[in-house]
């Protein structure tokens, strides 16, 4: 089983993370921004992926420590819980529509992290969280995870673009981490 619970405490965050990679879609999120945990529910519940989020953060003084945070950390999880890689599918991708917005995102369980990241919002906020953070948690996520990860959204909801995001890179995410085969995918030797 694919399965670990990290901690990570900060003067401005304290945040738990538990990840089962192959588990049911079973979620329990709290980070104290309320569009963030539906966000990371819909990441959850769309990769098959359970995962539990509790997170103490300073977002009186806004919400980027926490959503950085908790990038950092559940990308750690991620890279603790995928192990030495042997057998996995390595890369995938994902193209999901959400009424207006469709989302691309594509991964490569490299042990290199690089985000290329092609979208932007009308907006600054969608509820409580700041859509330039959502930037941010993405390249968090896949410079702890080191993994690649290429996203574009379009469309005019922000909601709608940043919610099939999440749903688009949790199924990449997971058919990358599927196990199919008994060896390393890399000519090097090492991922």
């Amino acid at each position: 089983m694919r399965k670990k619970t990290l901690n990570r405490k900060t003067s401005e965050t304290d945040i738990s993370v538990t990840m089962n990679l192959d588990g049911n879609g079973d979620y329990d999120i709290n980070t104290g921004i309320e569009f963030f945990d539906h966000m990371l529910n819909s990441f959850a519940r769309h990769g098959f992926i359970d995962l539990t989020i509790h997170a103490n953060g300073d977002i009186g003084v806004d919400d980027h420590h926490t959503i950085e945070d908790v990038g950092i950390l559940l990308g750690e999880t991620y890279n603790e819980v995928i192990g030495t890689k042997r057998g996995i599918k390595r890369f995938s991708h994902a193209l999901i529509p959400m009424d207006d917005a469709l989302a691309t995102v594509a991964v490569d369980i490299s042990g290199r992290s690089y985000a290329v990241l092609d979208f932007e919002f009308k907006k600054p906020k969608v509820g409580d969280m700041s859509t330039e953070n959502v930037e941010h948690f993405f390249e968090s996520f896949a410079n702890s995870a080191k993994i690649n990860i290429n996203a574009k959204i379009e469309g005019e909801n922000d909601h709608h673009k940043i919610e099939a995001l999440f749903k688009a890179f949790a199924r990449a995410l997971k058919d990358a981490s599927l196990i199919e085969h008994d060896s390393l995918p890399s000519t090097k030797g090492a991922l």
